[in-house]
């Protein structure tokens, strides 16, 4: 039987509480009268990654939503902060910020470790499939969701941390110092990253906990801490074997189909009956811990781990049907196994416009998931070997990988232990504003910062997480951000920060 608590325990705790519930008030009241706002006037811009608008630049819709986002913190005059547009030369801008540390009640603190927050403003393409009265560049909130391009990936980011941070302000808490850095090529895979991690190294100081806003949720009952991501290798594959189209009829049975040499050079990659990846490079071993963490949350989410996609047959009996319908085994599958998806194509003529004519190219563009554990570039390398070495009737096969000389693959990151008092932080933090304990999972996209990050600052603490829960469908048709979930993460992002050991 638990002892009874002593009454300096009881009050301890009873102050805790109302500290909690008064930054939910504050968080709740931020996301309704100045956060919505801004995000629906952040999706009407269709500020559209580099890798997908090579003309950035000059439309000049990148510099437009890290102008209107550093106008906004600004706006907020928050205590002790600074706050800068970073543009190197030929480099995708960056809005920076750093807030002083705060003892409490508004007096100035001894600068310790820091808690770097971070999120970006570029945004993935357009997508087809949206229902008839949405649209990517057209906001709608609509039953707590905010419908519309990059809101909730991740356009919300900096502003739920200056959120976050103006509630410990408001209810007198001590934080310690705070920088912001939101960058602006992230769903390109970062490739300017780098330079300003190097640049901005002097200023980050000692960095003690990362706050990164760009991950997902199991679900939208708890808080979930993201504990790994998957690497990503991307690119053009082009089979090229005629130099004009020619009557097929005529050709073929003489000619080979470019299609069906690019289907035999895919067969080199992947099992087409099973989507098993079959080079041994591209895989690796799964850290116990994560597998206990897969089971977890399996047995928390159930079939939702599956049911949750838009199957064309539906989820039920007699539907489509998954991969694995086990949940824990959907969960690795997703988080570290890798993965082959073809998400373009070149090459085919519309179907209204297909007459009988054998094309003389075929390109896929490929995303190649990757766990972990595996090296991005290595696995880029290796990846153009398989596919062009030795190409069936001499066809002319090419693969382009995404990215600049020296970055062409984006490595995965595997999470470092989470220190007793993250940990205990998490807890309390997802009890007080979810009713719930804090999960634990893995998340099958990419932050190519998080690996860069970890390399940087490998003392440092992760708190990875984000609004991108079940149907939310980032980078899709009909994507949102649910609101309510944001809420409370934005509150239990600040009761973290205030937690953090200094």
């Amino acid at each position: 039987m638990n002892a009874p608590l002593s009454p300096n325990e009881t009050r301890a705790l009873q102050t805790a509480d109302a500290a909690a519930a008064a930054l939910g008030r504050h968080t709740a009241n931020a996301w309704d009268e100045r956060i919505v706002p801004a995000l629906m006037d952040y999706v009407a811009v269709p500020a559209k990654s580099p890798m997908f608008d090579r003309d950035w630049a000059a439309h000049g819709l990148l510099d437009r939503v890290v102008r209107d986002a550093a106008a906004w913190v600004e706006s907020r005059r928050v205590p002790g902060l600074t706050l800068d547009v970073i543009r190197l030369p030929g480099r995708t801008p960056v809005l920076y910020f750093d807030i002083a540390a705060c003892g409490g009640t508004g007096t100035a603190a001894a600068e310790g470790k820091t808690v770097l927050l971070y999120g970006h403003l570029d945004k993935q393409p357009e997508f087809s499939g949206w229902r008839s009265d949405l649209g990517p560049w057209t906001p709608k909130l609509e039953d707590g969701k905010l419908y519309g391009r990059g809101a909730a990936d991740d356009g919300y980011a900096v502003y739920a941390a200056i959120s976050a941070i103006e509630a410990l302000k408001a209810q007198g808490l001590a934080h310690p110092r705070c920088v912001g850095l939101i960058e602006s090529c992230e769903e390109s895979g970062s490739p300017d990253l780098p330079a300003y991690l190097e640049a901005l190294r002097p200023q980050l100081g000692d960095v003690g906990l990362v706050v990164c806003l760009d991950s997902g949720a199991g679900s939208y009952d708890q808080l979930w801490l993201t504990t790994s991501l998957r690497g990503l290798v991307s690119g053009s594959l082009k089979v090229e074997i005629l130099t004009e189209g020619v009557h097929s009829g005529d050709a073929s049975g003489v000619v080979p189909s470019s299609f069906r040499i690019l289907r035999h050079v895919l067969d080199r990659l992947e099992d087409s009956a099973s989507g098993h990846l079959l080079p041994e490079g591209f895989h690796c071993a799964i850290p116990a811990l994560r597998i206990e963490q897969a089971r977890a949350a399996a047995a928390s989410l159930g079939d939702a781990v599956w049911k949750r996609f838009p199957w064309a047959c539906g989820a039920d009996g007699g539907a489509s049907l998954p991969t694995t319908s086990d949940p824990q085994q959907a969960i690795l599958n997703r988080t570290w196994r890798p993965a082959l998806s073809v998400t373009g194509v070149e090459g085919f003529p519309e179907l209204a416009s297909a007459g009988n004519v054998l094309r003389p190219c075929t390109a896929f563009k490929l995303s190649l998931r990757l766990p972990p554990l595996v090296d991005g570039h290595l696995a880029s390398i290796e990846l153009k070997r398989l596919l062009e070495d030795n190409a069936p009737y001499n066809a002319k096969v090419t693969f382009q990988p995404d990215g600049r000389a020296g970055a062409l693959g984006a490595t995965g990151w595997n999470a470092p232990d989470v220190a007793p008092w993250l940990e205990e932080a998490l807890r309390q933090a997802s009890l007080a504003h979810f009713g719930a304990p804090c999960g634990y999972i893995g998340e099958g996209g990419t932050i190519p910062l998080m690996s860069m990050l970890q390399s940087g600052f490998p003392a440092a603490q992760m708190m990875v997480c984000g609004v991108l829960g079940p149907k939310s469908n980032a980078h899709g048709p009909n994507e949102f951000l649910h609101v309510p979930y944001a809420r409370k993460l934005t509150a239990a992002v600040a009761q973290v920060i205030a937690a953090c050991p200094g």
